[in-house]
């Protein structure tokens, strides 16, 4: 596929471990999977947005959006996850140029959902658990690079005191081995990425990257925020040809 061949070199060790769990009969749907990032029970924000009618949008970048994009795809609540590019300028919002890690993009993925059904803390909660491991900061799995940071990009002050308030919160719980070390930042640009990086975990299932780092994300997903999750994902290129 176009673009994704300048991953294969650094897949060799998702591809032998996907051959080895394939032998197995993995069941990556079915429950947890061993993989490069492995999920982290903790505790709801103590400080959360209330419930309300209408669309909001977060932006969340940790590590290959592909992931992340498969995640909150699969979360009730949530009407569209995109991925894209955030923390640049338009011009540099090319997946060419943001692999320079020169850009100041993050690989991110904005998501629109409704407070009604699911709250930004709740967002917070899959993205802290589930979605990546905030403990590492340019990188996720294979993937490095100021491109792969773990960054909030919080759309107003609301957003980015629950995100303050989270990220203390759960540093003093000590709920992960090492303290975490997502950023914040404001006042960034969303830019959508190419179509062939949307929806790519759901049209892609055994590639080798996704088998490795993404599919135990969604099972962990679906074990950890089982009323949270749903087993239809909401797609982006589907929207876009309705």
């Amino acid at each position: 596929m176009t673009g994704s061949a300048k991953r294969s070199a650094s897949f060799a060790k998702g591809a032998l471990a996907a051959l080895i769990l394939a032998a197995a009969g993995a069941a990556f749907w079915q429950s947890p999977a061993i993989s490069a990032e492995d999920a982290v029970v903790i505790p709801p924000p103590a400080i959360d947005e209330k419930a309300s009618s209408g669309t909001e949008k977060a932006i969340f970048a940790g590590g290959c959006f592909w992931g992340v994009q498969g995640v909150f795809q699969h979360v009730k609540g949530v009407t569209s996850a995109v991925s894209g590019y955030a923390g640049g300028t338009k011009d540099t919002a090319v997946y060419e140029t943001v692999g320079s890690g020169r850009t100041g993009h993050a690989e991110a993925v904005e998501i629109t959902y409704e407070p009604s059904k699911i709250t930004y803390g709740q967002l917070l909660q899959v993205y802290f658990s589930v979605a990546h491991n905030p403990t590492q900061l340019n990188y996720q799995g294979p993937d490095r690079g100021t491109q792969y940071r773990s960054t909030i990009f919080a759309e107003n002050d609301a957003q980015k005191k629950i995100a303050e308030s989270y990220i203390a919160q759960l540093d003093q719980a000590k709920v992960f081995a090492k303290p975490i070390v997502t950023t914040l930042e404001t006042g960034k640009t969303f830019y959508q990425a190419e179509d062939y990086h949307q929806d790519f975990l759901t049209l892609n299932p055994t590639y080798p990257y996704i088998v490795y780092n993404d599919l135990p994300k969604v099972a962990n997903l679906k074990q950890l925020f089982p009323t949270l999750y749903s087993d239809k994902p909401v797609l982006v290129l589907a929207a876009n040809k309705s």
